[in-house]
């Protein structure tokens, strides 16, 4: 196989415009005279000549013919001869000049004659001959001149549509904003160039293209295959093999090599011209490519900024922890088409990983410790990660990745300044499902998100400080009636208990405040424990605390408030007791206000209280 590589190449400028190295065919003769007489081309012509007189003189019987006859070139070189030789000593020689058709005329070439005896007929026969052959030398000259220059001008017509066709194909490229129609025009019209020619373009990015001409370029063996070897020098290689020539042409752009041009032709021979079209051709590819490339990332980049702009947009509107969750979730699940996505915190123990929301709804809830899994890595390293192919390499257990049959994988922090609150893990069960722009993109929604998950994590907690008394934890009074204005809408029934510590001022006085406030915090407690979640505790004002239980009537109400009286008795130290009063409401009386409600319950207390105190009344 014979190839030429970057080394050859290196000796031959194929960068040059086309326009200024157009290949023209090499001309025996200058356009007017012979300049040099001793050319191959004019001894062959010379020979010609003298054949062809010859052949004529033997037609004719010419007298020359009896003797010995030689042509010789200006240099003494004897080009052709007719007779037998004639002993020199005894022989007279005639010579006779064929002169060039200048204005200064040369020899350039000469007819001898030789002879035993001298006569002046033969000496003027000769000279005729000789001016006969000069006259048949030039009219094969003239032809040979006149079809060099007539190829000459078919060469350079056809070095003229080249270069229009060249034109109008980088014309047609460089109108292309798409990467996908870049490479179609290319393939298209070097088929068109070359319709004997096997196109192929093997491109070394990766790019989803249904052409099968487009291929991945491999480097693996670059030393063996051509099309590696041009990728990596930037310079064309032509390798010819038995029946076969192969080409590979770089095809660059000002930022880098982007792949190689292949045409594959059954025995054909490349000019020097055609290579250096070849590589322009290339080469506007390229920079055609590169501009599509850069245009398909620069409207990549205004609608990532757009979609982020008006994600964080909608995320703002909301100030509800539960809301952003879903929203973000719905949101990311829609931006990366992928399978699944799960916002994990950070629970405030700081011990362990809590999945707060997910499009899996039974893993909702989960937790794992805080260095398990992918969640462990972006724990300890702070930074975004992405797996490719999670079966293939499981850098560590998940049990999430595990669940879901999933094997593509971008994680990314939440953060919180320096401090890390959350991570945002989204999957597909697909392998190599996600691009660099993926993970990219993610750090970014992650930031904004992470600003929305703090905001609204912040106005729960100002909110919750608003609605909660700071001392025992329970809800402000203001929150216990806006709660049962709105129980009262919904509800067919109620009960309101009252709870007031009986002598508290004698404690604070005896004990000091601060043990009146933890008798204070541990009644409080104890309230807790005896009511349900959907129950409201709050502190009434001072010692007396309130509780309000949903659809629960007088007579159960009256039980729950005794076992707070008891167990209140049993766990305080130094010892107290509370006195309760209570009142309910249904949906058969008129409606009753909050205030009526609160104010039956007082009454109740105030006649727990008359009558010794440490005593439940209902109003």
């Amino acid at each position: 196989m014979k190839s030429i590589d970057s080394d050859w190449m290196n000796n031959t400028n194929y960068k040059a415009d086309i326009r200024l190295n157009t290949q023209q065919p090499t001309s025996s003769f200058p356009p007017g005279d012979i300049h040099e007489s001793s050319d191959s081309t004019v001894i062959s012509l010379l020979k010609e000549s003298f054949q062809h007189w010859l052949e004529e003189a033997k037609a004719m019987k010419s007298p020359l013919l009896d003797y010995e006859l030689a042509l010789y070139s200006a240099a003494g070189q004897v080009i052709a001869q007719h007779g037998q030789a004639v002993n020199e000593i005894q022989s007279v020689r005639l010579e006779v000049s064929l002169l060039n058709r200048s204005t200064e005329p040369q020899s350039i070439a000469t007819l001898v004659l030789v002879k035993r005896e001298k006569s002046d007929a033969l000496h003027s026969l000769l000279h005729t001959s000789a001016l006969l052959i000069r006259q048949m030398f030039y009219h094969r000259f003239d032809v040979r001149v006149v079809r060099d220059l007539h190829n000459r001008q078919k060469l350079s017509e056809k070095e003229a549509r080249h270069q229009d066709t060249m034109f109008n194909v980088a014309k047609r490229l460089h109108d292309q904003n798409d990467v996908s129609m870049v490479l179609q025009v290319l393939l298209q019209d070097m088929a068109e160039l070359y319709p004997l020619a096997d196109v192929n373009l093997y491109l070394s990015q990766d790019h989803v293209n249904n052409d099968p001409r487009v291929k991945p370029l491999m480097l693996r063996h670059s030393t063996e295959d051509i099309y590696a070897r041009s990728f990596l020098s930037g310079q064309p290689i032509v390798s010819s093999e038995e029946n076969s020539t192969k080409v590979a042409i770089p095809m660059s752009g000002k930022q880098a090599v982007y792949g190689v041009l292949s045409l594959v032709m059954q025995a054909a021979h490349w000019e020097d011209a055609e290579i250096r079209a070849l590589v322009m051709l290339a080469d506007t590819a390229g920079s055609a490519f590169e501009n599509a490339k850069l245009f398909e990332q620069s409207n990549l980049l205004i609608s990532e900024l757009q979609l982020i702009n008006e994600l964080a947009k909608r995320l703002n509107q909301s100030l509800r922890l539960n809301e952003v969750f879903d929203f973000a979730l719905t949101e990311l699940l829609h931006i990366f088409k992928a399978d699944y996505c799960h916002l994990i915190q950070l629970t405030n123990e700081q011990q362990s990983f809590q999945i707060a929301a997910s499009n899996l709804p039974s893993v909702v809830g989960e937790k794992c410790p805080t260095a398990y899994g992918f969640c462990g890595i972006v724990h300890s390293t702070k930074e975004p990660l992405i797996i490719s192919d999670y079966l293939a390499t499981r850098v560590v257990e998940s049990k999430l990745m595990d669940e879901t049959g999933s094997r593509s994988l971008i994680a990314a922090p939440v953060l919180s300044g320096s401090e890390l609150f959350g991570v945002i893990m989204v999957s597909d069960k697909s392998a190599n499902y996600f691009s660099y722009e993926n993970y990219k993109l993610l750090q970014v929604l992650t930031t904004h998100i992470g600003l929305a998950i703090s905001n609204a994590s912040l106005h729960a907690e100002v909110r919750r400080m608003v609605i909660t008394d700071n001392l025992t934890g329970l809800y402000a009074r203001n929150y216990l009636n806006e709660q049962i204005q709105y129980r009262q809408r919904k509800d067919p029934c109620g009960s309101l208990v009252l709870v007031d510590i009986d002598h508290f001022k004698k404690v604070n006085d005896t004990y000091g405040h601060l043990i009146g406030d933890s008798i204070l915090v541990i009644v409080s407690e104890v309230i807790r424990s005896c009511i349900r979640d959907s129950d409201i505790a709050a502190r009434w004002g001072g010692e007396e605390l309130a509780v309000y239980l949903p659809q629960i009537r007088s007579m159960q109400a009256y039980r729950i408030a005794e076992r707070i009286r008891n167990m209140v008795e049993e766990h305080t130290e130094p010892k107290v007791t509370v006195s309760c009063g209570l009142s309910e409401w249904t949906f058969e009386e008129e409606k009753i206000s909050v205030e009526s409600l609160f104010y039956r319950a007082d009454m109740a207390l105030y006649e727990a209280k008359k009558n010794g105190r440490n005593r439940i009344m209902i109003g």
